[in-house]
């Protein structure tokens, strides 16, 4: 299940269930920096006017602190979701009412499963703000909510520790597919501030892992600065204490169980192997994971589009004078519902049944934000072209690698990582070495895959091999300003490789690929790039060695 989910700052949601819209802890107003002083003015703007919020059908407070239970919002919402009903422990419900809002609209939080609406129940479970307390009824003062819908369950905390009761209680109606925590750390100096804070980050994941959660969005870090978290550092733990759960900052969605993986192919007249790449697509095996396939055409005129249709994909166009690598993908990654964008080229084909499980898991397991899968060539590829190919993509993974090499031909991306960086529109090619580039000086993963491996078809002219590694020699210019590729580079690095593809093509006993046609790949594939990159600086030796010294 894909849940439509907005952050609001704090511990804020909006839940955009199939029968209902809940919202938790609303805090749309600046209520405590008024009441408490400059010191507590929101740092992150309101995203919605309380005014304008029609559409709520539950809203669900965890307890009585301001920064939850905000008579600014409530009050709001209140009217402008005249049928809306509130929920929260005795003492929430005696503020509400209180304020105005009919009794015959509050619900008590109850530690029993209630029906919310069609196939959307909600339970009460403890929360420890500071320690789980209960009145004389036995009624809690702090809760935490489980709502399930399509047998799975998501767990929001509001505040709380990390006390076993609370524990014990969520992890005894587990699984739990996906969890919202607090990572606002209490201590000394807070304490002293008069700021009763939740669980550090480390806390948190060690809660995470033991109520066994698929999923954890960290949150009340972005809203005081008192109170604040750096995300970086959410970021940097999960990296280095590798639980076993996926870390999601700023969600658009929350997978509650299986993992949604949408496919992006780019195309133009792909028709002589978009059919055998979407069979193998439909022959995946996985677990877990829930696949759309959507196609980005750019004006095929060879079938390409019937075959997208036949095997369901949805299709989006793109007008060829808009046109970019990056541009198509975006279109292609705005369209697409998944929580980890897979791209593929048209003229790629899955060597394996597992291929997409494998190119997914370091994303999944929180390894890598972004991952790439081997490329071979197939029976009728060019011999020259084999051997570049195995000597980008080795069969050792590397989970993850060094640098920020990676090629979108066979690629996944999360999509928080994709909509944080998004990809250059304006670069000629390379447009996932600028954005891992990107990625990795923020302190971002990349993985290669080995075992996540395609077969990749060019079918190409000697000009277009020529203008395909110009184009990629200009990007180059962006990712690597340094690089500088001479005249001499071009016709050194033309012949040796020439001469290596031919001594190795007699240690292999022959190929399909004419000794000819091998000196015509290099010399177009050095050709291109030497005229994409003449004008650049110099590059060293060791760096122009490693990108294009042929092996």
């Amino acid at each position: 299940m894909r849940l439509p989910v907005d952050l609001l700052g704090q511990s804020g949601l909006r839940l955009s269930f199939p029968g209902a819209t809940v919202y938790v802890d609303p805090y749309l107003s600046n209520s405590v920096g008024e009441h408490e002083g400059p010191a507590f003015d929101r740092l992150v703007p309101i995203p919605v006017n309380p005014a304008d919020v029609d559409d709520a059908d539950v809203i669900l407070i965890t307890h009585d602190h301001l920064d939850h239970c905000d008579p600014q919002t409530l009050l709001a919402i209140a009217r402008t979701s005249p049928n809306a009903r509130f929920v929260g422990p005795r003492p929430v419900l005696d503020r509400l009412s209180d304020w105005g809002i009919a009794d015959a609209r509050l619900g008590l939080a109850a530690e029993g499963w209630t029906l919310l609406a069609d196939d959307l129940h909600l339970r009460a479970v403890p929360a420890a703000h500071p320690e789980v307390t209960r009145d004389r009824d036995g009624n809690l003062a702090c809760v935490g909510y489980l709502l399930r819908a399509a047998g799975r369950t998501l767990y929001i905390s509001g505040d709380t520790g990390a006390d076993p009761e609370v524990v014990r209680a969520v992890r005894d109606e587990g699984p739990i597919h996906a969890a919202i925590l607090p990572v606002n750390e209490r201590n000394h100096y807070r304490d002293r501030q008069g700021i009763l804070g939740n669980m550090s980050v480390r806390e948190a994941f060690a809660f995470a892992a033991e109520i066994g959660a698929d999923q954890v969005v960290p949150v009340h870090w972005d809203m005081f600065a008192p109170d604040s978290v750096d995300p970086d550092e959410i970021r940097l733990l999960h990296d280095r204490l590798s639980p076993p759960f996926r870390l999601s900052l700023s969600p658009s969605h929350l997978s509650l169980g299986d993992t949604d993986v949408s496919i992006v192919i780019r195309t133009f007249n792909e028709a002589r192997h978009l059919d055998d790449l979407l069979t193998a697509i439909d022959r995946q095996e996985t677990h877990d994971l829930s696949v759309e396939v959507v196609v980005v055409d750019s004006g095929s005129t060879d079938g390409t589009l019937d075959i997208a249709r036949r095997h369901d994909c949805r299709v989006v166009g793109i007008d060829q004078s808009e046109f970019s690598f990056g541009r198509s993908l975006n279109l292609g990654c705005a369209r697409a519902r998944g929580d980890i964008l897979v791209a593929i080229s048209g003229h790629c084909v899955p060597v394996a049944a597992h291929w997409l499980q494998r190119l997914c898991d370091p994303l999944i397991s929180g390894t890598a934000h972004y991952a790439y899968g081997r490329q071979t060539g197939g029976p009728d590829s060019n011999f020259s072209e084999c051997r570049l190919f195995a000597m980008t993509y080795p069969p050792e993974s590397r989970l993850p690698q060094d640098g920020f090499f990676c090629n979108n031909a066979n690629a996944a991306i999360l999509r928080e990582t994709w909509d944080h960086y998004r990809f250059d529109e304006e670069v000629p090619g390379l447009e996932d070495m600028e954005l891992a580039r990107r990625l990795v000086a923020d302190g971002g993963k990349v993985a290669y895959v080995a075992e996540a491996g395609v077969h990749h078809y060019h079918y190409e002219t000697w000009p277009q091999v020529r203008r395909r590694f110009e184009r990629e020699a200009i990007a180059l210019r962006k990712v690597m300003p340094q690089v500088r590729f001479g005249l001499w580079d071009m016709l050194r690095y033309a012949g040796v490789g020439t001469l290596r593809d031919w001594l190795a093509d007699q240690a292999a006993t022959g190929t399909a690929t004419p000794r000819l046609a091998m000196l015509r790949y290099r010399w177009n594939q050095y050709l291109g790039a030497w005229r994409g990159g003449r004008e650049h600086r110099k590059l060293s030796e060791a760096e122009k060695e490693k990108y294009f010294f042929p092996r």
